[in-house]
């Protein structure tokens, strides 16, 4: 089996552009855009333990460019606008958290980066395995210095069907911003040097 052979059920992009927060509006003339985007799959390992992954790892490099663009196209924004992401995945109740693993490390960072400009940080990561409708999580920090507290933020994805048993919901996540009103202090956009991925 090849990697595009693996069957997508459905993808689904999820949007939210804030106005405001905590009643004050976003200031800065910028909306703030989160993007989720949601690929169900079938999983070619459910039901049965399988030494080599490789398939998932291949699939997930695979699939992540067309996942961004496609974000990137629903917000109507360009990708060097991108600020802050992370990744994620729910493995349906036949399958296992290693096979959330092998989609989302090996080989999935290279394309995701590649889709948008640099990408300099770890790229965070949220797993678990759970049913129908499970709700997960996803961590997220600036791309090119992690340290950016302003960027220490996450965006929660369900998909209302999804994961059956035999399936599992792989979710990348960008921005174009932080927390809409950053004020705990910290290492700032502007005085960050990204040189190393963290300051």
């Amino acid at each position: 089996m090849r990697p595009e052979d693996i069957k997508i059920r459905k993808i689904l992009v999820n949007v939210e552009e804030i106005n405001s927060d905590g009643g004050k509006a976003i200031e800065g003339g910028k909306q703030h855009k989160r993007v989720a985007v949601n690929a169900v799959i079938e999983n070619p390992f459910a039901g049965k333990f399988v030494e080599d992954l490789e398939l998932l790892s291949d699939w997930g490099a695979y699939i992540a460019p067309t996942m961004i663009e496609k974000g990137l196209a629903a917000a109507g924004l360009k990708p060097e606008e991108v600020e802050s992401y992370g990744k994620g995945a729910i493995v349906g109740e036949n399958g296992e958290l290693e096979h959330a693993a092998a989609i989302l490390h090996p080989k999935l960072g290279k394309p995701f980066r590649a889709a948008i400009v640099r990408g300099l940080a770890l790229i965070p990561s949220n797993k678990k395995i759970g049913g129908i409708g499970t709700a997960l999580d996803v961590g997220l920090c600036h791309k090119d210095a992690a340290f950016i507290r302003s960027h220490f933020d996450s965006m929660e994805i369900r998909v209302q069907d999804a994961p059956m048993a035999n399936e599992i919901v792989l979710s990348l996540v960008i921005t174009n911003c932080g927390r809409p009103h950053p004020r705990v202090g910290g290492l700032t956009v502007e005085d960050a040097k990204y040189e190393d991925g963290l300051r």
